[in-house]
């Protein structure tokens, strides 16, 4: 495991906010060069990293969407250049300090297919390499395709009102969903045209929208892959694959998604990803490809953040809770 450095910023540059418009900025990191200055070396301040080389770089945490999508957008645009070709983009779409669950699911849902529609403009560019024509987007059923291409309304649990624009309404990308929830198909049995019978030649990206609601959404993204893909790239976006890393289904329950957690989920690539850790010891664990993973201390109610500690492997998600975040 290596660690880098990171220069000390303002702790105001990292502020959290919502849909702020404004550039993305990097923190360039700085090799510590004090003994070929002839200059004695100190002691370095609690929670900065030493740094090994001057030419890396890290990308600064997000303080709005705006910065969220552009960031996304470049890891993305990189992860495919590389070659990678099941790629996984993962924040929070209701604040980039909330957890999964710290809002009802549609309101969640909502927010991600707000969020998607913006970062698919980056496939409606004339320089992109892949065209918006050539891309397939998935939603994880027929009424998140409805409430994705016609306003929409209805109420939530709570009581509360929710209402949607039409996100993707008169958009060159092929729209499509996952799955066909009944009756059989929750006990397995699906009857269902399948995806591949859907899928055009011309088909260069699959994007999942999103398939987290229900468990046999997942099954049919491995399903894509292992039958229709033929190598090009899907990317699931806010897909909440860590559930199925961490083991919260029980493979004795759900004997496929264990299958998945071994096979599968591990071939991703994480080319955008933050994930909030809360309570007292409270952080955040952050990438955006090719850089390293970042684990970040919030040190202020505001949402300010520094960076603690960076690896080339994604560590667990009680690696951070237990252990680095502990020692912080």
């Amino acid at each position: 495991m290596q660690t880098t450095a990171l220069m000390r910023a303002p702790c105001s540059l990292f502020r959290v906010e919502k849909m702020v418009y404004s550039r993305p900025s990097r923190v360039r990191l700085c090799s510590p060069s004090r003994k070929a200055l002839g200059i004695k070396a100190r002691r370095p301040a609690r929670g900065v990293v030493v740094a090994q080389s001057g030419r890396e770089t890290l990308v600064k945490f997000p303080y709005n969407y705006r910065q969220v999508t552009l960031q996304c957008q470049e890891a993305v645009k990189s992860a495919l250049a590389d070659g990678h070709k099941l790629i996984e983009v993962e924040f929070p779409s209701l604040g980039l300090d909330t957890v999964p669950g710290d809002s009802e699911g549609v309101n969640e849902m909502n927010e991600s297919a707000m969020l998607l529609r913006q970062f698919c403009t980056m496939f409606e560019k004339s320089e992109a390499v892949h065209q918006a024509e050539h891309v397939r987007v998935y939603f994880p059923d027929p009424k998140e395709l409805e409430v994705a291409t016609a306003p929409a309304s209805g109420m939530n649990m709570s009581g509360g009102k929710w209402e949607t624009s039409p996100t993707f309404s008169d958009t060159a990308f092929q729209l499509d969903f996952l799955t066909k929830p009944t009756a059989l198909l929750e006990l397995g049995i699906d009857l269902n045209a399948k995806l591949q019978d859907r899928v055009r030649p011309e088909d260069e990206i699959f994007i999942s929208a999103y398939p987290s609601f229900n468990v046999n959404e997942m099954i049919a993204v491995e399903e894509l892959h292992r039958t229709t893909a033929n190598g090009r790239p899907i990317i699931t976006y806010n897909g909440e694959l860590d559930r199925i890393r961490s083991g919260y289904y029980p493979k004795f329950f759900y004997p496929k998604l264990g299958k998945l957690a071994e096979s599968f989920i591990p071939k991703f690539e994480q080319a955008y990803y933050i994930h909030n850790f809360k309570g007292a010891r409270g952080g955040v664990l952050f990438r955006a490809y090719p850089g390293p993973w970042q684990v970040l201390k919030r040190t202020n109610d505001s949402g300010d953040t520094v960076v603690i500690h960076t690896q080339d492997a994604m560590p667990t998600l009680k690696e951070v809770a237990l252990d680095i975040l502990l020692r912080a």
